[in-house]
């Protein structure tokens, strides 16, 4: 039996070709803004970060009785809303096990809370050894934890073909088995206000070749020169002292050449000082205050969001779920989003059976259904990233329940949420800039003590953004001192 890691608090912000039947696998163990108001945005802006954190007071009441055919998924709250895609999908589910005789109903429990606090209800729930939940939505990085403690079961191979995209395959398994599948997926990305490039003299083209941040750092420059109304500084992005930070900082040290691996395939540190030093340094490079608004130093999700949606800065770096939150406000013409320079983190949730389960082979069915092709087409049009290819690509691929949530009120037909789609009624960006982006992602150290590891390193990189932060040399001994404190070497 593997050794549980201790438990270490951590803050989290606010991510195929054929399959077998069922019954196989089930046989198996286990300008300005239009005007809209700008309050509208912000709440939708406070509603989906709060969600995206797993945030709110939840829906459904923590199961205490092990109901016979009931199976418990345990959850954060769903960005998409009260009556999300997630909770739609269970349904749909639902009414499948209904036509067929089955006695089985898959029941949906939000949990209340941060993710750090959520984290800790399914640590302390899976570790007293309860059955009250089948299903647990992991975030990406908790994987190697879960998996690591025995809290949940591996699952049959066949559940994560080669039509999910790669790296996104990378974050379900650990130890060579696969302990989850991926769910819905995250990646950074960068957002961009047309209206203030066009204000300044530039085009839409001006973009195509930033594929790094001096080319991004050019463009900058120009808007600086020019009269842009409400322009305060170039990008924002969020590097209060959080999980961002930590996601903001990988990406700096993905960037230079070569990278900066901190942990290897079993979690062990790896870094050297001199490492951390070249990651130091593009971190401080492009955080720096002539490209960098000041506020982003303090800020989180929503309030980077704001700043940017209130016309502060030309760029953004956030995740995909704002694509559509920002067109409830911002027209096609005036917003836009492409990738973000260099290699963006990989984030999104992944479903698991726990340990304790005494409907493991129902509830490995009940995964397989909601991370289906179909399924995942879904999440797509709802607003997540999907985490598999056909979903972007294959035009028959179609969503079989209703993502929109409530219907049109228009008569043509319109959907509400106002969101650009292509000529399949994908998201318009989803093929061309949130595929390539999830291919190129990397992903955050894996490792079972990644909640010491976040925790150390967002605390070591907070001088970097002090008065008087040190330079780059002795900060990088401070992170590599503790982070060998903290993690196995």
């Amino acid at each position: 039996m593997p050794r549980r890691p201790i438990v270490r608090p951590f803050r989290r912000p606010l991510g195929r070709p054929s399959r077998r039947p069922l019954s196989r696998l089930s046989r198996r163990p286990l300008s300005r803004p239009s005007r809209r108001p700008l309050g509208l945005l912000l709440a939708a802006v406070l509603l989906a970060s709060a969600a995206c954190t797993g945030g709110g007071d939840g829906t459904g009441p923590v199961p205490s009785d092990d109901v016979p055919g009931s199976i418990v998924v345990a959850s954060g709250r769903d960005v998409t809303g009260q009556n999300g895609v997630r909770r739609r999908l269970i349904d749909a589910w639902n009414e499948r096990q209904e036509k067929a005789g089955s006695h089985y109903q898959a029941r949906l429990v939000e949990l209340p809370g941060s993710a750090d606090e959520q984290r800790g209800q399914l640590l302390g729930a899976l570790q007293s050894g309860s059955s009250a939940y089948d299903v647990v939505n992991l975030d990406v990085t908790w994987v190697p934890e879960f998996a690591a403690a025995g809290l949940v079961r591996p699952l049959p191979e066949a559940l994560v073909d080669d039509d999910v995209v790669d790296s996104v395959a990378g974050t379900a398994r650990w130890d060579g088995k696969v302990y989850a599948v991926p769910f819905n997926s995250d990646v950074g990305l960068l957002y961009y206000r047309r209206d203030h490039l066009a204000r300044a003299g530039l085009e839409r083209t001006e973009l195509a070749g930033v594929t790094d941040w001096r080319k991004l750092e050019t463009l900058i420059d120009v808007l600086d020169e020019r009269d842009v109304p409400g322009y305060e500084k170039g990008w924002t992005t969020q590097l209060a002292a959080y999980e961002g930070r930590t996601v903001n900082a990988v990406e700096a040290f993905a960037a230079v050449p070569g990278g900066v691996p901190l942990t290897d395939d079993e979690g062990r540190y790896t870094a050297t000082v001199e490492e951390l030093t070249r990651g130091i340094a593009e971190l401080r490079r492009r955080t720096a205050t002539p490209y960098t608004l000041a506020d982003a130093a303090q800020s989180d999700e929503a309030a980077s969001l704001a700043d940017f949606a209130d016309g502060r800065t030309a760029f953004l770096r956030h995740w995909p779920w704002v694509y559509r939150t920002l067109h409830q406000s911002f027209s096609p013409g005036q917003l836009g989003v492409t990738a973000l320079p260099g290699r963006a983190v990989l984030g999104g949730q992944n479903l698991a059976v726990t340990a304790a389960s005494r409907r493991a082979d129902k509830a490995a069915e009940l995964i397989e259904f909601l991370t289906g092709k179909e399924s995942e087409r879904c999440l797509l049009d709802a607003g997540f990233a999907a985490t598999r290819v056909s979903a972007y690509t294959d035009d028959d691929v179609r969503c079989p329940v209703d993502t929109a949530g409530t219907p049109s009120a228009a008569p043509s037909g319109e959907r509400p949420d106002r969101m650009p789609r292509d000529a399949a009624d994908r998201p318009a960006y989803a093929a061309s800039v949130l595929l390539p982006a999830l291919r190129r992602a990397v992903q955050r150290p894996r490792t079972p003590l990644y909640g010491a590891f976040t925790q150390t390193f967002t605390a070591q990189l907070g001088p970097l953004f002090g008065t008087d932060p040190p330079d780059d040399a002795t900060l990088a001994k401070r992170l590599d001192a503790a982070l060998r404190r903290a993690l196995p070497g």
